[in-house]
């Protein structure tokens, strides 16, 4: 047996952890989006595959017999990619995903980031924390009626637009609900943009910004492939290994 985890997630380096403590080939892929990533367990490769034809070619190249898809709840084009691959091989595919946080009846939930980017334009005040992540600054960039507090693991690309005013801050979670509270206040901020990416990791935010009234525009996950197979936990994870990637390598 040989799986492949596409990974990036604290979900991917504990699921690759419990596979290689039982004694399963693993490797863990990363895109390489992020400069200094934390590293699973065991094998690693970094970079993409050239799409899905790429990942196909590799499955077969490297006698995988399974793969686990747990990526970003928004790496969409990552999981369709996988799904047409695994499509082309025969191999068994599992998504696995956190759950989304519960949904807040004060929340303005949008489905993509160029809603949260309108919604953000029609807000009347004036410092928005921005936390969607660096690759969609883009979409915020023609917005000069509004400060921005930008954070982000890496900094922007230097040819890509950013909002004109905007401060950077460069951190990973996680984070503590009194230190997200001390953020908000240090910047005056009035409206909090987030991506429903769930998981403890970055959810203080959430709960500070209750805390301190600050307006939440929340943008909710992209649908995955029709027909996927998905579970929520590492644990209902390393049970589909064991059936379903074991009999397919067997």
């Amino acid at each position: 047996m040989r799986i492949l985890i596409l990974g990036g997630t604290s979900e991917a380096r504990e699921l690759a952890a419990e596979l290689t403590a039982a004694g399963i080939d693993v490797v863990s892929s990363l895109a390489g989006r992020v400069r200094q990533p934390r590293l699973p367990t065991g094998e690693v490769r970094i970079g993409g595959f050239g799409g899905a034809a790429g990942l196909a070619d590799y499955l077969r190249a490297e006698a995988i017999t399974g793969v686990v898809d747990a990526t970003h709840p928004f790496a969409s084009a990552i999981t369709a990619n996988a799904t047409e691959a695994a499509a082309q091989t025969g191999l068994p595919l599992l998504v696995l995903r956190r759950p989304p946080w519960p949904a807040d009846p004060s929340w303005q939930s949008v489905p993509d980031i160029t809603a949260a980017a309108a919604a953000v334009r029609a807000w009347p005040g004036e410092s928005v924390f921005l936390t969607t992540g660096r690759r969609d600054l883009g979409a915020f960039a023609a917005d000069g009626g509004h400060r921005f507090l930008v954070r982000a693991v890496d900094p922007p690309d230097g040819d890509s637009p950013v909002p004109p005013q905007m401060s950077l801050l460069l951190d990973r979670g996680p984070y503590t609900p009194e230190g997200e509270a001390a953020l908000m206040r240090e910047h005056g901020v009035g409206l909090l943009v987030t991506k429903n990416s769930g998981g403890p990791m970055t959810a203080a935010k959430l709960q500070a910004a209750r805390e301190l009234a600050v307006h939440v525009v929340v943008v909710e996950r992209p649908p995955l492939p029709p027909g996927s197979s998905a579970v929520t936990t590492v644990a209902e994870a390393l049970v589909w290994v064991s059936s379903a990637a074991g009999n397919a390598g067997a």
